[in-house]
Protein backbone atom coordinates (compact mmCIF):
# COMPACT_ATOMS: atom_id res chain seq x y z
CA UNK A 1 0.00 0.00 0.00
CA UNK A 2 1.84 3.13 -0.71
CA UNK A 3 2.15 5.83 1.75
CA UNK A 4 -0.73 9.03 0.98
CA UNK A 5 -0.12 12.66 1.95
CA UNK A 6 -3.14 12.14 4.51
CA UNK A 7 -1.12 9.13 6.51
CA UNK A 8 1.85 10.68 6.68
CA UNK A 9 -0.15 13.56 8.27
CA UNK A 10 -2.07 11.47 10.31
CA UNK A 11 0.97 9.84 12.05
CA UNK A 12 2.72 13.37 12.49
CA UNK A 13 -0.03 14.56 14.19
CA UNK A 14 -0.17 11.32 16.63
CA UNK A 15 3.47 11.77 17.02
CA UNK A 16 2.59 14.86 18.74
CA UNK A 17 0.26 13.51 21.13
CA UNK A 18 2.88 10.36 21.88
CA UNK A 19 4.28 9.93 25.70
CA UNK A 20 6.07 7.26 27.26
CA UNK A 21 8.19 4.28 25.41
CA UNK A 22 7.87 3.76 21.77
CA UNK A 23 6.10 0.53 23.31
CA UNK A 24 3.93 2.10 26.15
CA UNK A 25 2.09 5.41 24.88
CA UNK A 26 -1.10 7.55 25.61
CA UNK A 27 -2.98 9.10 23.12
CA UNK A 28 -5.56 11.53 23.14
CA UNK A 29 -8.34 10.22 21.21
CA UNK A 30 -9.49 12.45 18.52
CA UNK A 31 -10.56 11.03 15.51
CA UNK A 32 -12.83 7.41 14.87
CA UNK A 33 -10.33 4.50 14.40
CA UNK A 34 -6.40 3.87 15.31
CA UNK A 35 -4.51 2.74 12.17
CA UNK A 36 -2.45 -0.17 12.85
CA UNK A 37 0.61 -1.15 10.76
CA UNK A 38 0.85 -4.74 9.84
CA UNK A 39 3.00 -7.45 8.27
CA UNK A 40 2.85 -11.26 8.25
CA UNK A 41 6.62 -11.16 8.89
CA UNK A 42 6.52 -9.72 12.28
CA UNK A 43 6.31 -11.90 15.36
CA UNK A 44 2.72 -11.41 17.10
CA UNK A 45 2.86 -9.64 20.91
CA UNK A 46 -0.16 -8.60 23.07
CA UNK A 47 -1.58 -4.96 22.77
CA UNK A 48 -3.59 -3.71 25.34
CA UNK A 49 -5.76 -0.38 25.04
CA UNK A 50 -6.41 1.32 28.89
CA UNK A 51 -8.73 4.49 29.65
CA UNK A 52 -8.68 5.41 33.14
CA UNK A 53 -6.47 3.00 34.31
CA UNK A 54 -8.97 0.04 32.95
CA UNK A 55 -8.24 -2.75 30.48
CA UNK A 56 -10.75 -2.07 27.56
CA UNK A 57 -9.60 -4.32 24.79
CA UNK A 58 -6.41 -6.94 24.40
CA UNK A 59 -5.57 -8.36 21.17
CA UNK A 60 -2.45 -9.99 19.92
CA UNK A 61 -1.14 -8.61 16.49
CA UNK A 62 1.86 -8.84 14.12
CA UNK A 63 2.70 -4.97 14.69
CA UNK A 64 5.26 -3.91 12.00
CA UNK A 65 7.38 -0.74 10.87
CA UNK A 66 7.26 -2.24 7.60
CA UNK A 67 3.78 -2.62 6.96
CA UNK A 68 2.13 -4.89 4.18
CA UNK A 69 -1.27 -3.43 5.13
CA UNK A 70 -3.23 -1.60 7.57
CA UNK A 71 -5.99 -2.80 10.10
CA UNK A 72 -7.95 -0.40 12.43
CA UNK A 73 -9.40 0.08 15.89
CA UNK A 74 -12.80 2.04 16.18
CA UNK A 75 -11.70 4.38 18.98
CA UNK A 76 -14.81 6.53 19.18
CA UNK A 77 -16.31 5.29 22.28
CA UNK A 78 -12.94 7.19 23.65
CA UNK A 79 -13.10 10.13 21.90
CA UNK A 80 -12.09 13.30 24.20
CA UNK A 81 -10.72 11.12 26.88
CA UNK A 82 -6.87 9.80 27.31
CA UNK A 83 -5.78 5.78 25.80
CA UNK A 84 -3.21 4.45 27.23
CA UNK A 85 -1.31 1.24 24.54
CA UNK A 86 0.96 -0.76 25.88
CA UNK A 87 2.43 -3.26 23.35
CA UNK A 88 4.70 -6.33 24.78
CA UNK A 89 6.75 -7.00 21.65
CA UNK A 90 9.18 -4.82 19.68
CA UNK A 91 8.01 -1.48 19.53
CA UNK A 92 9.56 -0.17 16.32
CA UNK A 93 5.55 -0.02 14.64
CA UNK A 94 4.15 1.93 17.56
CA UNK A 95 5.30 5.42 15.93
CA UNK A 96 3.13 4.42 12.39
CA UNK A 97 -0.25 3.94 14.16
CA UNK A 98 -1.90 7.12 13.86
CA UNK A 99 -5.83 8.56 13.82
CA UNK A 100 -8.14 9.06 11.56
CA UNK A 101 -11.75 9.36 10.65
CA UNK A 102 -11.31 6.72 7.54
CA UNK A 103 -9.78 3.81 7.81
CA UNK A 104 -6.40 3.24 6.32
CA UNK A 105 -6.94 2.24 2.37
CA UNK A 106 -10.71 3.92 2.55
CA UNK A 107 -10.40 5.46 -1.01
CA UNK A 108 -9.82 1.72 -2.37
CA UNK A 109 -11.84 0.16 -0.02
CA UNK A 110 -14.29 -2.88 -1.48
CA UNK A 111 -12.41 -2.07 -4.89
CA UNK A 112 -9.02 -4.01 -4.36
CA UNK A 113 -8.00 -7.03 -6.71
CA UNK A 114 -9.29 -9.95 -4.85
CA UNK A 115 -12.13 -8.37 -3.73
CA UNK A 116 -15.57 -10.49 -3.77
CA UNK A 117 -18.23 -7.92 -5.27
CA UNK A 118 -21.53 -9.58 -4.78
CA UNK A 119 -20.46 -11.81 -1.73
CA UNK A 120 -20.01 -10.42 1.78
CA UNK A 121 -16.43 -10.15 3.02
CA UNK A 122 -15.12 -7.91 6.18
CA UNK A 123 -13.58 -4.60 5.53
CA UNK A 124 -10.22 -5.81 7.16
CA UNK A 125 -8.99 -9.11 9.07
CA UNK A 126 -10.28 -12.86 8.61
CA UNK A 127 -13.41 -14.07 8.84
CA UNK A 128 -14.78 -17.60 9.15
CA UNK A 129 -17.70 -19.24 10.85
CA UNK A 130 -21.45 -17.42 10.58
CA UNK A 131 -22.66 -16.81 14.03
CA UNK A 132 -26.12 -15.26 15.64
CA UNK A 133 -28.05 -15.09 11.95
CA UNK A 134 -31.07 -13.41 12.97
CA UNK A 135 -33.86 -11.75 11.14
CA UNK A 136 -35.53 -8.94 13.49
CA UNK A 137 -37.40 -5.55 13.06
CA UNK A 138 -36.56 -5.52 9.03
CA UNK A 139 -32.84 -6.52 9.39
CA UNK A 140 -31.14 -9.28 8.79
CA UNK A 141 -28.48 -9.93 11.08
CA UNK A 142 -24.63 -11.67 9.93
CA UNK A 143 -22.42 -12.25 13.04
CA UNK A 144 -19.61 -13.97 11.95
CA UNK A 145 -16.21 -15.12 13.38
CA UNK A 146 -13.44 -12.47 12.97
CA UNK A 147 -9.75 -11.26 13.46
CA UNK A 148 -10.18 -7.68 12.86
CA UNK A 149 -6.20 -7.13 13.66
CA UNK A 150 -4.41 -10.22 11.16
CA UNK A 151 -5.79 -12.13 7.68
CA UNK A 152 -5.00 -15.34 9.82
CA UNK A 153 -7.13 -16.57 12.76
CA UNK A 154 -6.85 -15.11 16.06
CA UNK A 155 -8.35 -13.16 18.61
CA UNK A 156 -11.62 -14.21 17.66
CA UNK A 157 -14.58 -12.36 18.14
CA UNK A 158 -17.90 -11.41 16.82
CA UNK A 159 -18.06 -9.55 13.98
CA UNK A 160 -21.04 -7.69 12.58
CA UNK A 161 -23.24 -6.93 9.11
CA UNK A 162 -26.92 -5.83 8.81
CA UNK A 163 -28.91 -6.24 5.36
CA UNK A 164 -32.55 -5.11 4.42
CA UNK A 165 -32.26 -8.03 1.35
CA UNK A 166 -29.10 -10.16 2.50
CA UNK A 167 -27.37 -9.21 -1.00
CA UNK A 168 -26.07 -5.93 -0.03
CA UNK A 169 -24.67 -5.36 3.73
CA UNK A 170 -23.20 -2.69 6.11
CA UNK A 171 -20.71 -3.72 8.09
CA UNK A 172 -21.03 -2.57 12.00
CA UNK A 173 -18.31 -2.17 14.92
CA UNK A 174 -17.38 -5.86 16.17
CA UNK A 175 -20.29 -6.94 19.04
CA UNK A 176 -18.48 -9.23 21.15
CA UNK A 177 -14.53 -8.73 22.16
CA UNK A 178 -12.45 -11.17 23.64
CA UNK A 179 -12.05 -10.64 27.81
CA UNK A 180 -10.22 -11.96 30.54
CA UNK A 181 -12.78 -14.77 30.35
CA UNK A 182 -11.59 -16.25 26.88
CA UNK A 183 -12.51 -15.38 23.20
CA UNK A 184 -15.42 -15.29 21.32
CA UNK A 185 -16.06 -18.82 19.63
CA UNK A 186 -19.45 -19.33 17.53
CA UNK A 187 -23.00 -19.30 18.51
CA UNK A 188 -26.71 -17.85 17.86
CA UNK A 189 -28.97 -15.19 18.50
CA UNK A 190 -32.33 -15.45 19.28
CA UNK A 191 -35.58 -12.78 20.13
CA UNK A 192 -36.53 -13.15 23.71
CA UNK A 193 -40.29 -11.98 22.61
CA UNK A 194 -42.18 -13.21 25.67
CA UNK A 195 -38.99 -11.80 27.75
CA UNK A 196 -38.20 -15.27 29.74
CA UNK A 197 -34.88 -14.13 30.12
CA UNK A 198 -35.70 -10.85 31.80
CA UNK A 199 -33.22 -9.18 29.89
CA UNK A 200 -36.19 -7.36 27.57
CA UNK A 201 -38.20 -3.97 28.05
CA UNK A 202 -41.75 -3.10 27.46
CA UNK A 203 -42.19 -3.07 23.40
CA UNK A 204 -38.43 -3.78 23.44
CA UNK A 205 -37.67 -7.50 23.32
CA UNK A 206 -34.10 -8.79 24.14
CA UNK A 207 -31.33 -10.12 21.47
CA UNK A 208 -29.85 -12.99 23.11
CA UNK A 209 -26.95 -14.01 21.98
CA UNK A 210 -25.53 -17.93 23.46
CA UNK A 211 -21.59 -18.24 22.48
CA UNK A 212 -18.71 -20.29 23.24
CA UNK A 213 -15.82 -19.06 25.60
CA UNK A 214 -12.75 -20.45 24.43
CA UNK A 215 -9.98 -20.59 27.04
CA UNK A 216 -6.33 -22.54 26.92
CA UNK A 217 -8.25 -25.33 29.14
CA UNK A 218 -11.71 -25.50 28.64
CA UNK A 219 -14.79 -24.35 26.46
CA UNK A 220 -18.08 -23.04 28.03
CA UNK A 221 -21.08 -21.72 26.77
CA UNK A 222 -22.53 -17.83 27.90
CA UNK A 223 -24.54 -15.43 26.87
CA UNK A 224 -25.22 -11.52 26.12
CA UNK A 225 -27.68 -9.55 25.15
CA UNK A 226 -28.47 -6.36 23.09
CA UNK A 227 -31.60 -3.99 23.43
CA UNK A 228 -30.59 -1.85 20.83
CA UNK A 229 -31.02 -3.85 17.42
CA UNK A 230 -27.43 -5.76 17.67
CA UNK A 231 -25.30 -2.40 18.18
CA UNK A 232 -24.12 -2.68 21.56
CA UNK A 233 -24.12 -5.58 23.42
CA UNK A 234 -24.31 -6.30 27.91
CA UNK A 235 -22.42 -10.02 29.08
CA UNK A 236 -24.41 -11.71 31.46
CA UNK A 237 -22.96 -11.61 34.77
CA UNK A 238 -23.67 -15.30 35.49
CA UNK A 239 -21.88 -16.68 33.04
CA UNK A 240 -20.69 -19.34 32.18
CA UNK A 241 -23.95 -21.35 31.88
CA UNK A 242 -22.52 -24.06 30.92
CA UNK A 243 -19.26 -26.11 32.06
CA UNK A 244 -19.42 -29.31 30.56
CA UNK A 245 -15.80 -30.55 30.22
CA UNK A 246 -16.22 -32.81 33.55
CA UNK A 247 -19.28 -34.91 31.91
CA UNK A 248 -17.27 -35.32 28.52
CA UNK A 249 -13.49 -35.38 29.42
CA UNK A 250 -13.19 -33.19 26.76
CA UNK A 251 -12.39 -29.72 25.70
CA UNK A 252 -14.47 -29.69 22.29
CA UNK A 253 -17.95 -28.62 23.64
CA UNK A 254 -18.96 -25.29 21.79
CA UNK A 255 -20.81 -23.53 19.34
CA UNK A 256 -24.71 -23.50 20.96
CA UNK A 257 -27.52 -23.36 18.70
CA UNK A 258 -30.88 -22.09 20.37
CA UNK A 259 -34.34 -22.46 19.32
CA UNK A 260 -37.59 -21.75 20.26
CA UNK A 261 -39.87 -25.14 20.60
CA UNK A 262 -43.32 -23.67 20.41
CA UNK A 263 -45.27 -26.91 21.18
CA UNK A 264 -43.58 -27.52 24.75
CA UNK A 265 -43.25 -23.60 25.80
CA UNK A 266 -39.39 -23.90 26.21
CA UNK A 267 -36.19 -23.07 24.52
CA UNK A 268 -33.88 -26.02 23.24
CA UNK A 269 -30.26 -26.02 22.57
CA UNK A 270 -28.04 -28.00 20.21
CA UNK A 271 -24.48 -28.08 21.57
CA UNK A 272 -21.50 -29.85 19.82
CA UNK A 273 -20.05 -32.21 22.67
CA UNK A 274 -16.63 -34.26 22.10
CA UNK A 275 -18.41 -36.63 19.53
CA UNK A 276 -22.10 -35.13 18.06
CA UNK A 277 -24.28 -33.32 19.21
CA UNK A 278 -26.54 -32.77 22.56
CA UNK A 279 -29.89 -31.28 23.39
CA UNK A 280 -30.58 -29.20 26.20
CA UNK A 281 -33.51 -26.94 27.38
CA UNK A 282 -34.59 -24.06 29.20
CA UNK A 283 -37.19 -21.96 29.96
CA UNK A 284 -35.11 -18.88 30.31
CA UNK A 285 -32.03 -18.84 28.33
CA UNK A 286 -30.10 -19.05 31.65
CA UNK A 287 -30.53 -21.82 33.52
CA UNK A 288 -29.96 -25.39 31.15
CA UNK A 289 -30.84 -28.86 31.36
CA UNK A 290 -29.13 -31.76 29.61
CA UNK A 291 -31.61 -34.49 27.83
CA UNK A 292 -29.86 -36.06 24.73
CA UNK A 293 -27.00 -36.70 22.80
CA UNK A 294 -26.59 -37.78 19.15
CA UNK A 295 -23.65 -39.24 18.39
CA UNK A 296 -21.67 -38.81 14.66
CA UNK A 297 -21.62 -35.24 14.02
CA UNK A 298 -18.58 -32.03 14.63
CA UNK A 299 -19.53 -28.17 15.22
CA UNK A 300 -21.32 -25.99 14.83
CA UNK A 301 -24.82 -28.15 14.64
CA UNK A 302 -27.85 -26.92 13.21
CA UNK A 303 -31.62 -28.17 13.66
CA UNK A 304 -35.13 -26.98 12.27
CA UNK A 305 -38.14 -28.81 10.67
CA UNK A 306 -39.08 -27.97 7.13
CA UNK A 307 -42.11 -29.67 5.14
CA UNK A 308 -42.07 -32.28 2.46
CA UNK A 309 -42.46 -30.42 -1.24
CA UNK A 310 -44.03 -27.57 0.95
CA UNK A 311 -46.64 -29.81 2.24
CA UNK A 312 -47.78 -28.16 5.91
CA UNK A 313 -49.35 -31.42 6.87
CA UNK A 314 -46.11 -33.34 6.11
CA UNK A 315 -43.01 -31.87 8.07
CA UNK A 316 -39.61 -33.69 9.06
CA UNK A 317 -36.70 -32.56 11.37
CA UNK A 318 -32.92 -31.86 9.73
CA UNK A 319 -30.04 -32.48 12.07
CA UNK A 320 -27.13 -30.62 10.61
CA UNK A 321 -22.95 -30.42 11.12
CA UNK A 322 -20.62 -28.09 9.88
CA UNK A 323 -19.30 -30.50 7.48
CA UNK A 324 -22.81 -30.01 5.76
CA UNK A 325 -24.00 -33.53 6.25
CA UNK A 326 -26.99 -34.52 7.78
CA UNK A 327 -29.48 -36.48 9.32
CA UNK A 328 -33.77 -36.49 8.56
CA UNK A 329 -35.55 -37.53 11.86
CA UNK A 330 -38.62 -36.00 14.28
CA UNK A 331 -37.92 -34.27 17.50
CA UNK A 332 -40.21 -34.12 20.11
CA UNK A 333 -38.62 -30.88 22.34
CA UNK A 334 -35.84 -33.28 24.15
CA UNK A 335 -34.54 -35.73 21.85
CA UNK A 336 -33.68 -35.76 18.32
CA UNK A 337 -34.72 -39.56 16.26
CA UNK A 338 -32.89 -40.26 13.07
CA UNK A 339 -34.74 -42.01 10.45
CA UNK A 340 -32.04 -42.86 8.25
CA UNK A 341 -27.74 -42.15 8.28
CA UNK A 342 -26.34 -39.13 7.07
CA UNK A 343 -26.59 -37.40 3.69
CA UNK A 344 -24.36 -34.35 1.81
CA UNK A 345 -26.11 -31.87 -0.42
CA UNK A 346 -23.08 -29.79 -0.67
CA UNK A 347 -19.61 -29.39 -0.31
CA UNK A 348 -16.27 -27.77 -1.49
CA UNK A 349 -15.29 -24.68 0.51
CA UNK A 350 -18.24 -24.43 2.60
CA UNK A 351 -18.65 -25.27 6.16
CA UNK A 352 -20.09 -24.01 9.40
CA UNK A 353 -23.23 -22.35 7.20
CA UNK A 354 -26.18 -21.70 9.42
CA UNK A 355 -29.99 -20.99 9.03
CA UNK A 356 -31.47 -17.49 10.04
CA UNK A 357 -33.51 -17.30 13.20
CA UNK A 358 -37.04 -15.73 13.87
CA UNK A 359 -37.61 -15.53 9.73
CA UNK A 360 -41.39 -14.38 9.82
CA UNK A 361 -44.23 -16.56 9.35
CA UNK A 362 -45.63 -14.79 6.19
CA UNK A 363 -42.14 -15.53 4.08
CA UNK A 364 -41.90 -19.09 5.67
CA UNK A 365 -37.96 -19.63 4.51
CA UNK A 366 -35.08 -21.65 5.98
CA UNK A 367 -32.75 -19.38 4.90
CA UNK A 368 -28.54 -20.61 5.10
CA UNK A 369 -25.38 -19.16 5.06
CA UNK A 370 -22.17 -20.66 4.51
CA UNK A 371 -18.69 -19.85 5.26
CA UNK A 372 -16.65 -19.84 1.55
CA UNK A 373 -13.02 -20.63 2.75
CA UNK A 374 -12.07 -18.55 -0.36
CA UNK A 375 -8.31 -17.45 0.34
CA UNK A 376 -7.60 -13.88 -0.89
CA UNK A 377 -3.75 -13.95 -1.30
CA UNK A 378 -2.20 -10.61 -0.76
CA UNK A 379 -5.64 -9.01 0.52
CA UNK A 380 -5.49 -7.07 3.61
CA UNK A 381 -9.08 -9.53 4.43
CA UNK A 382 -9.38 -12.96 3.79
CA UNK A 383 -11.86 -15.51 3.58
CA UNK A 384 -15.78 -14.55 2.87
CA UNK A 385 -19.57 -15.35 2.89
CA UNK A 386 -21.04 -17.79 0.10
CA UNK A 387 -24.64 -16.60 -1.22
CA UNK A 388 -27.42 -17.08 1.00
CA UNK A 389 -29.62 -20.25 -0.19
CA UNK A 390 -33.18 -21.55 0.50
CA UNK A 391 -33.21 -25.14 1.77
CA UNK A 392 -36.28 -27.36 1.06
CA UNK A 393 -37.02 -30.76 1.77
CA UNK A 394 -38.11 -32.54 -1.38
CA UNK A 395 -39.36 -35.76 -2.59
CA UNK A 396 -36.65 -38.03 -4.36
CA UNK A 397 -36.32 -41.43 -5.55
CA UNK A 398 -33.89 -41.98 -2.84
CA UNK A 399 -36.78 -40.11 0.08
CA UNK A 400 -37.33 -36.72 1.60
CA UNK A 401 -34.07 -34.74 1.05
CA UNK A 402 -32.61 -31.43 1.14
CA UNK A 403 -31.86 -28.53 -1.76
CA UNK A 404 -30.36 -25.65 -1.50
CA UNK A 405 -30.74 -22.94 -4.06
CA UNK A 406 -29.76 -19.66 -3.91
CA UNK A 407 -32.20 -17.12 -2.27
CA UNK A 408 -34.90 -14.90 -5.10
CA UNK A 409 -33.05 -11.42 -4.13
CA UNK A 410 -30.03 -12.20 -5.86
CA UNK A 411 -31.94 -12.00 -9.34
CA UNK A 412 -31.81 -8.46 -8.71
CA UNK A 413 -28.28 -8.69 -9.54
CA UNK A 414 -29.00 -10.16 -12.95
CA UNK A 415 -28.68 -8.18 -16.15
CA UNK A 416 -29.10 -11.12 -18.71
CA UNK A 417 -26.43 -10.88 -21.89
CA UNK A 418 -27.31 -13.59 -23.74
CA UNK A 419 -29.55 -16.44 -24.14
CA UNK A 420 -29.25 -19.44 -27.32
CA UNK A 421 -30.33 -23.18 -27.86
CA UNK A 422 -29.01 -26.78 -28.60
CA UNK A 423 -25.91 -25.58 -29.42
CA UNK A 424 -22.55 -28.03 -30.26
CA UNK A 425 -19.85 -27.71 -27.82
CA UNK A 426 -17.63 -25.58 -30.13
CA UNK A 427 -20.29 -23.21 -31.01
CA UNK A 428 -21.10 -22.61 -26.94
CA UNK A 429 -17.68 -21.78 -26.42
CA UNK A 430 -17.42 -19.27 -28.94
CA UNK A 431 -20.48 -17.49 -27.32
CA UNK A 432 -19.10 -17.09 -23.95
CA UNK A 433 -15.59 -16.11 -25.39
CA UNK A 434 -16.41 -12.18 -24.87
CA UNK A 435 -17.29 -13.27 -21.28
CA UNK A 436 -13.91 -14.45 -20.59
CA UNK A 437 -12.33 -11.68 -18.71
CA UNK A 438 -15.59 -10.80 -16.57
CA UNK A 439 -15.21 -10.57 -12.89
CA UNK A 440 -18.93 -11.33 -12.37
CA UNK A 441 -21.17 -13.44 -13.86
CA UNK A 442 -23.77 -15.40 -13.70
CA UNK A 443 -24.13 -18.66 -16.28
CA UNK A 444 -27.20 -21.54 -16.61
CA UNK A 445 -26.21 -24.41 -18.94
CA UNK A 446 -27.82 -27.83 -19.79
CA UNK A 447 -25.58 -30.48 -21.19
CA UNK A 448 -26.80 -33.51 -22.79
CA UNK A 449 -23.54 -36.11 -22.99
CA UNK A 450 -24.55 -37.95 -25.73
CA UNK A 451 -21.98 -40.49 -26.63
CA UNK A 452 -19.75 -38.63 -23.74
CA UNK A 453 -18.19 -40.45 -20.88
CA UNK A 454 -17.49 -37.66 -19.49
CA UNK A 455 -17.98 -33.42 -20.09
CA UNK A 456 -17.95 -30.34 -18.96
CA UNK A 457 -16.95 -26.55 -18.81
CA UNK A 458 -14.14 -25.17 -18.28
CA UNK A 459 -12.57 -21.21 -17.66
CA UNK A 460 -9.26 -20.97 -18.47
CA UNK A 461 -8.27 -24.48 -17.48
CA UNK A 462 -10.09 -24.72 -14.74
CA UNK A 463 -12.98 -27.06 -14.25
CA UNK A 464 -16.14 -25.47 -13.03
CA UNK A 465 -18.49 -28.82 -13.82
CA UNK A 466 -16.72 -31.79 -14.67
CA UNK A 467 -19.07 -35.18 -15.04
CA UNK A 468 -17.87 -38.41 -15.13
CA UNK A 469 -20.99 -40.37 -16.37
CA UNK A 470 -19.24 -43.58 -15.44
CA UNK A 471 -18.60 -43.16 -11.99
CA UNK A 472 -21.34 -40.98 -11.39
CA UNK A 473 -18.58 -38.39 -10.38
CA UNK A 474 -19.23 -34.69 -10.38
CA UNK A 475 -16.25 -32.15 -9.44
CA UNK A 476 -14.60 -35.00 -7.00
CA UNK A 477 -18.09 -36.40 -5.65
CA UNK A 478 -20.48 -39.05 -6.18
CA UNK A 479 -23.44 -37.68 -7.80
CA UNK A 480 -26.79 -39.36 -9.02
CA UNK A 481 -29.21 -37.39 -11.01
CA UNK A 482 -32.68 -38.19 -10.33
CA UNK A 483 -33.54 -39.43 -14.03
CA UNK A 484 -30.69 -42.38 -13.49
CA UNK A 485 -31.35 -42.97 -17.07
CA UNK A 486 -30.79 -39.27 -17.84
CA UNK A 487 -28.10 -38.12 -20.20
CA UNK A 488 -28.42 -34.20 -18.92
CA UNK A 489 -27.34 -32.21 -16.25
CA UNK A 490 -28.20 -28.74 -15.51
CA UNK A 491 -25.80 -26.17 -14.13
CA UNK A 492 -25.98 -22.58 -12.39
CA UNK A 493 -22.72 -20.87 -12.34
CA UNK A 494 -22.33 -17.88 -10.27
CA UNK A 495 -18.72 -16.24 -10.54
CA UNK A 496 -17.44 -13.62 -8.50
CA UNK A 497 -13.80 -12.11 -8.48
CA UNK A 498 -12.24 -15.13 -6.28
CA UNK A 499 -15.19 -17.54 -5.92
CA UNK A 500 -16.92 -20.03 -8.09
CA UNK A 501 -20.44 -21.89 -6.46
CA UNK A 502 -22.32 -24.16 -8.88
CA UNK A 503 -26.16 -25.40 -8.24
CA UNK A 504 -26.60 -28.82 -9.87
CA UNK A 505 -30.43 -30.03 -10.99
CA UNK A 506 -32.17 -27.32 -9.33
CA UNK A 507 -29.99 -27.30 -6.14
CA UNK A 508 -30.12 -31.41 -5.62
CA UNK A 509 -26.03 -30.39 -4.97
CA UNK A 510 -24.18 -27.54 -4.64
CA UNK A 511 -20.15 -26.45 -4.47
CA UNK A 512 -17.97 -24.08 -4.47
CA UNK A 513 -14.34 -23.52 -4.78
CA UNK A 514 -11.73 -20.83 -5.25
CA UNK A 515 -11.89 -19.05 -8.55
CA UNK A 516 -7.94 -19.76 -9.90
CA UNK A 517 -6.26 -16.28 -11.09
CA UNK A 518 -6.14 -17.05 -15.27
CA UNK A 519 -2.02 -17.65 -15.05
CA UNK A 520 -0.97 -18.68 -18.38
CA UNK A 521 -3.94 -20.20 -19.65
CA UNK A 522 -5.97 -17.52 -22.26
CA UNK A 523 -8.34 -20.05 -23.57
CA UNK A 524 -10.94 -18.69 -21.71
CA UNK A 525 -14.48 -20.33 -21.29
CA UNK A 526 -14.22 -24.31 -23.40
CA UNK A 527 -16.74 -27.14 -23.22
CA UNK A 528 -15.41 -30.52 -23.26
CA UNK A 529 -17.02 -33.85 -24.13
CA UNK A 530 -17.57 -36.43 -27.05
CA UNK A 531 -20.22 -35.53 -29.52
CA UNK A 532 -22.21 -33.56 -26.44
CA UNK A 533 -25.26 -30.85 -27.11
CA UNK A 534 -25.68 -27.87 -24.88
CA UNK A 535 -29.67 -28.00 -25.04
CA UNK A 536 -29.37 -24.49 -23.16
CA UNK A 537 -27.20 -21.67 -21.98
CA UNK A 538 -28.09 -18.32 -20.74
CA UNK A 539 -25.30 -16.04 -19.70
CA UNK A 540 -25.69 -12.98 -17.21
CA UNK A 541 -23.90 -9.95 -15.82
CA UNK A 542 -23.99 -9.52 -12.32
CA UNK A 543 -24.00 -6.01 -10.64
CA UNK A 544 -22.03 -5.42 -7.33
CA UNK A 545 -22.99 -4.68 -4.06
CA UNK A 546 -20.91 -2.45 -2.93
CA UNK A 547 -21.04 1.42 -3.05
Amino acid sequence: MKTSPRLMAGIAALGACLQASASDTTITVTKRYLNLPVSQQDERAVMTLKAAGEEERSFRIRLSATPEYWVFVDVSAWKGKSLHLQFNGSGTGMSNIYQDDRIAGQDSLYRERRRPQYHFSSRRGWINDPNGLVFHDGEYHLFYQHNPYEREWENMSWGHAVSKDMIHWQELPIALHPDKSGTMFSGSAVIDYDNTSGFGKPGNPAMVALYTVDSPDRQVQSLAYSLDKGRTWTKFPGNPLIDSKEKWNSKDTRDPRVLWYAPGKHWVMVLNERDGHSIYTSSNLKDWTYQSHVTGFWECPDLFELPVDGNAGNKKWVMYGASNTYMIGSFDGKTFRPEHGKYYFSAGSIYAAQTFSNIPAADGRRIQIGWGRIPQQGMPFNNMMLLPTELTLRTTKDGPRLFSCPVKEVAQLLEPAGKWKNLSASDASGKLASFSQNDQLYIKTTIRLSHATDAGLSLSGQRLVYYDLNFNMLNGMFYSPQDMTSMELTAEIYLDRSSVEVFIDGGAFSYSMERKPDVGNKEGFRYWGNNITITSLEVSKVRGIWP
